[in-house]
């Protein structure tokens, strides 16, 4: 194991190198380079989608096709185009006010490429977060590498294959491979380092990122909290919520963990759920608009959580008449909700990554807080209220990454404003103008005049330079 290690931290070295000095030839590429790079990544989504949809479809076992150009297609077009578009306006130097002591100089912030990016992509949006954070490093002038996941391996090849063929060797560059090629591509002397995956692993590419002093950007998960304040109408929060739940079979960073309802609509948010679902996805075990569980490891894990909770006396409620148990032959886990589980469950300690739904129960919206406010920070926060004053007083009171009010999903959407994480869900954010400026340098610069007058500043020191200070300090 060390020696394929050391292999294959040989060979991405010098990926990287190649790279970094195709880099130092050209350090800031016109926007007209830019935009180019630009259209290649979009050429390679637009003329591929439905090659690639069908490798994660098989990597899945099932993952129906437009699903995939909903939630990776469409966004990750999205990202390309609006990066395209505002990229010549983002690469501008930005003139700033200069302080009246250092008139007549002026200032500027000039966005620098940081040179090679590295990008760890997960599996279970492998399309959407290899691309979209690689449109936001070629915006800003950088070349790259993908680090693209082990678990949809017919994705990743096909990805990798297309990078060769959409661009050259030196300026992106995709690389496979399982846990050994992942630790040693972490370790690589990057200009950014950007990671989305889980928070323990995102702890070790912190970890190793750190022996070159790389920064980073995690994208992370957690248990993102829907709160369904009183007198909000069931009906149209259970939908949201049971389709951002059942999206994807709930394997989605930003997928609503847990429900919290007021006490004694339990039953009544279980009801509107269950009929969500059977709109939604009626006859569940022949619906061809659900997802599999990706692999054997990863249902097992939601069945042990499952089972765990069933052992303990957890009040199940299957949310489809047509499927109320999971199917491991196929990976086919229904949405399935927990009324009130009991605290000390997996279930309420690790993010659940699939569709089992906690539905609790809080006496008033005090309590609500504090019950999201005791755990770590979510990547996302769900309010469903039409009381502006109480959404406001909920936005104050809690943190997360980002939020979306009377709906799911959208913020990440909105290209204008950023993504990630904060705390155990991460760190940095990208998307739009924040992922141009995540991956780059806004590199302050301070012109001088040929009227400046710092000269009085001078020594040696002597009464006109007193003078001269105690005039400064008293403004």
């Amino acid at each position: 194991m060390r020696a394929a290690m050391h292999e294959s931290a040989d060979r991405l070295e010098a990926l990287r190198a190649r790279l970094a000095e195709a880099q130092r030839s050209a350090p800031y590429p016109d926007r007209a380079t830019r935009q180019r790079r630009l259209s290649a990544l979009e050429a390679l989504v637009a003329e591929n989608l439905e090659r690639i949809a069908q490798a994660i479809d098989a990597d899945f076992g099932r993952r129906p096709e437009r699903e995939t150009r909903l939630l990776e297609g469409f966004p990750a077009l999205q990202a390309i185009r609006h990066a395209r578009r505002h990229v010549g306006a983002w690469m501008r130097p930005r003139g700033r006010f200069a302080s009246r002591w250092l008139l007549p100089g002026r200032t500027l912030l000039l966005p620098q490429p940081l040179g090679v990016v590295g990008i760890v992509s997960p599996w279970n949006y492998p399309l959407l977060l290899s691309v979209a954070p690689l449109a936001a490093a070629l915006a800003a002038g950088n070349r790259a590498m993908l680090k693209l996941s082990e678990v949809t391996p017919r994705a990743s090849a096909e990805l990798a294959s297309l990078v060769t063929k959409y661009f050259r060797d030196d300026e992106v560059v995709a690389v496979e491979g399982g846990a050994a090629v992942g630790a040693a591509f972490a370790r690589l002397p990057f200009g950014h380092l950007l990671f989305t995956g889980a928070g323990p692993v995102g702890r070790e590419v912190m970890r190793a990122a750190a022996e070159h002093l790389t920064p980073v950007t995690l994208e992370l998960g957690g248990k993102s909290p829907a709160i369904v304040a009183p007198g909000y109408p069931l009906e149209h929060a259970a939908e949201r919520i049971l389709l951002g739940k059942c999206m994807n079979a709930g394997q989605t960073c930003v997928a609503p963990d847990f429900v919290l309802v007021p006490r004694g609509a339990e039953r009544a948010m279980v009801a509107a759920l269950r009929a969500a679902t059977e709109r939604l996805y009626p006859n569940l075990p022949a619906n061809a608009d659900y997802a599999h569980i990706v692999s054997a490891r990863h249902y097992e894990r939601l069945a042990a959580l499952l089972e765990e909770a069933r052992a303990a006396g957890a009040d199940i409620v299957p949310l489809s008449a047509a499927m109320e148990q999971p199917d491991a032959a196929r990976r086919r886990f229904p949405p399935l909700a927990i009324v009130n589980p009991p605290p000390g469950l997996r279930l309420m300690r690790e993010e659940i990554f699939g569709p089992l739904l906690p539905v609790i129960a809080y006496g008033d919206l005090d309590e609500a807080v504090r019950f999201v406010n005791a755990r770590e920070t979510p990547l996302a926060l769900y309010v469903f209220d039409r009381d502006a004053r109480r959404v406001q007083g909920l936005l104050e009171r809690t943190l997360s990454g980002g939020v979306t009010v009377n709906d799911v999903f959208l913020h990440v959407a909105e290209e204008s404003l950023p993504f990630g994480g904060v705390g155990a869900s991460g760190m940095g954010a990208y998307h739009g103008r924040a992922g141009f400026e995540t991956f780059s340098q806004l590199r302050p610069v301070f012109l001088q005049s040929r009227w400046a007058s710092t000269w009085l500043l001078n020594p040696p020191f002597g009464e006109r330079f007193d003078r001269l200070l105690r005039w400064m300090l008293r403004f």
